[in-house]
C-alpha cells in the first residue's frame, strides 16, 4: 500500500472552497437518495482506510467533472468535504496514538 503524507493532503484540501447548496425539503419527508457505499461506515475500518477510499472515489470523478458533468462535480465536492473531515480525524487519531 502506498503511503500518503497527511499534512500534504490537508494543506491541499484547505485551499478548496465548497459552496453549500440549500435544499428545500419538507421536514416530514425524507430525502430520496441513491444508495452509495462511500457513506456507509463499516465498523472496525480505520479513518485512514476510509480516507483512502474517499480519495480513490474522488479520483474517478475528476475526468467527468472536467468534461462538464455537473453531477460528478457535486460528488467531487461532497468527496472533498468528506475527505477534509477524515483528514482532521486522522490527525487527531495520530496525535492520540503518539501520546500513548
Amino acid at each position: 500500500m502506498e503511503t500518503v503524507d497527511i499534512q500534504a493532503v490537508e494543506s491541499k484540501l484547505s485551499d478548496v472552497t465548497v459552496t453549500p447548496i440549500p435544499m428545500n425539503v419538507p421536514k416530514n419527508v425524507a430525502p430520496v437518495s441513491v444508495p452509495q457505499t462511500k457513506d456507509v461506515q463499516i465498523p472496525g475500518q480505520s479513518k485512514y482506510t476510509q480516507l483512502l477510499t474517499v480519495i480513490e472515489e474522488m479520483g474517478r470523478e475528476v475526468r467527468p467533472t472536467y468534461a462538464g458533468s455537473r453531477s460528478s462535480a457535486e460528488r467531487l465536492k461532497r468527496g472533498i468535504v468528506n475527505a477534509r473531515i477524515l483528514v482532521r480525524e486522522c490527525l487527531l487519531e495520530t496525535e492520540r496514538s503518539a501520546r500513548q
